[in-house]
């Protein structure tokens, strides 16, 4: 997959989640991900699963 797309996917979640106003740590959990992987789908390092967006 495109690293280019992945960042911006990344970018575009850590938006959604700002606009919550959870922070990584509380927003993971409330959708059963691990901090440190979902800190890493933010910063476009991790794919993630559909399975785990639709979450």
């Amino acid at each position: 997959m495109d690293k280019n797309y992945l960042v911006k996917f990344g970018q575009r979640i850590r938006e959604l989640r700002q606009k919550t106003g959870l922070s990584q740590e509380k927003f993971a959990l409330m959708i059963g991900m691990d901090r440190t992987y979902f800190s890493s789908v933010e910063s476009g390092k991790r794919n993630i699963s559909l399975l785990n967006i639709k979450k």
